[in-house]
């Protein structure tokens, strides 16, 4: 399995458990995104700064360009050259938040994002759920400025929320869902003997 993503809202863990799973997997290669490349973390400098306006399809456009740029300079000629990538994050978040929570629809931000990365597809995805109510908490508790997608309204999140669950549903044999609401250590053992 060269190419593992892994999904969820904000304060769902990911961070932590790729982290964690980085330490067993020995030479595995742990990738954010936006971000890994220099362009696509100025761009993650963009889309997270609170005091930018930044509209909903100009949104949906600087991930898949960050994206795009990622796949063409590091992620491809890695996958090439048979390393392991973990991926916090890739196309399924756009199509949750941008397609689902922001209303741009999943086909449309499918689109884009499939012109962007060449149709590049995890072979597994883990999806690390929680609800929006424990997403807010694990937030806040942080204690660290919230950036321009955390301060977005609960139904915001409930709509992301749904997303990942439909995008789950519609490909069972891609992605692992995983009850991330529990202990990290419990949450890191399910996401062990999923992928083994």
């Amino acid at each position: 399995m060269p190419l593992i993503s892994f999904e969820g809202l904000d304060g769902s863990g990911k961070t932590t458990l790729l982290e964690a799973l980085a330490e067993r997997m020995p030479g595995a290669i742990l990738m954010r995104e936006p971000g890994g490349v220099e362009l696509s973390e100025r761009i993650r400098t963009l889309v997270k700064d609170p005091g930018l306006r930044v509209g909903d399809r100009a949104e949906a456009l600087l991930y898949a360009a960050a994206r795009a740029q990622l796949v063409e300079e590091r992620l491809q000629p890695l996958l090439e050259s048979g390393a392991t990538v973990l991926l916090d994050r890739f196309v399924d978040s756009s199509l949750a938040y941008q397609g689902g929570g922001r209303g741009l629809g999943v086909a449309a931000v499918r689109a884009i994002n499939d012109f962007g990365t060449g149709g590049l597809r995890p072979d597994r995805t883990v999806l690390l759920r929680i609800s929006p109510a424990v997403r807010a908490s694990r937030v806040l508790g942080r204690g660290e400025a919230a950036d321009r997608l955390e301060l977005e309204a609960d139904a915001f999140f409930a709509a992301v929320a749904e997303a990942y669950d439909g995008l789950a549903a519609a490909e069972p044999d891609r992605w692992i869902v995983v009850d991330a609401s529990g202990p990290r250590e419990a949450v890191l053992q399910a996401v062990l003997e999923a992928l083994a």
